[in-house]
């Protein structure tokens, strides 16, 4: 009988040991809204996004539509009198993809500014460069190949500053020109730089695609 109620007593102190540990857990925190994706579709022109407002308002519309309330810039340069820095227009981050991984801190943090951050990269890749809609694209070694993302910019961020065109007209041409592009999945031709890989074949929607994109591209949200 002693021995029957030790027992119990050992096992209902073991059930009360198991609610006090699950109650002292901290609460895990709800995962962190987006702020970052890749277009799930891109203008259906090729590099003509229709400017700068044209790929802001690609992005705010992809981003309503899946139930974002935050405000969204498109990561593009522009060239010229007026040229515009990508980096300058996406906000300080951190940002987060429609899974809550983060992307990066902050602007050093998602362009390598220091020898540190340059060695340790940001965290886009083929597994976190999501759409606004949570989904995957199509990376080197798929068919097809999508992994293209215009951009305009140099590694550092910046408007290229010479006069040959990088930018397919400010975005505003599918004729002529060619677009300075990034490998969202940070692999292909030796090059893994996610914003500055190499130049497109030219602007139209078949120029993209021959190259190995899709005419998508970066969306930060700026708050």
């Amino acid at each position: 009988m002693k021995k029957f109620q030790l027992v119990v007593a050992t096992a209902m102190l073991l059930i009360a040991t198991s609610f006090l540990a699950l109650a002292q857990q901290p609460a895990q925190a709800p995962p962190q809204p987006m702020s970052f994706f890749i277009t799930s579709a891109g203008s259906g022109h090729g590099a003509n996004l229709g400017g700068l407002a044209g790929a802001d308002k690609i992005c705010q519309t992809l981003a309503t539509a899946a139930g974002s309330t935050k405000t969204f810039h498109a990561y593009v340069s522009t060239q010229g009198p007026n040229a515009v820095n990508a980096r300058d227009r996406i906000g300080n981050g951190p940002w987060y993809n429609a899974k809550g991984e983060k992307i990066a801190n902050n602007l050093a943090d998602l362009h390598g500014d220091t020898l540190e951050l340059a060695r340790l990269g940001n965290n886009l890749g083929k597994i976190s460069g999501l759409t606004e809609k949570g989904g995957t694209i199509p990376g080197r070694g798929d068919t097809p190949n999508q992994h293209d993302m215009l951009t305009g910019s140099q590694t550092d961020g910046t408007a290229y500053k010479d006069s040959a065109d990088h930018t397919c007209g400010n975005w505003t041409s599918e004729a002529t020109g060619t677009a300075q592009l990034g490998h969202f999945d940070r692999s292909g031709g030796n090059n893994q730089s996610w914003n500055s890989a190499h130049p497109s074949r030219g602007c139209s929607q078949d120029n993209l695609v021959s190259t190995g994109g899709a005419g998508l591209f970066y969306c930060f949200a700026i708050n």
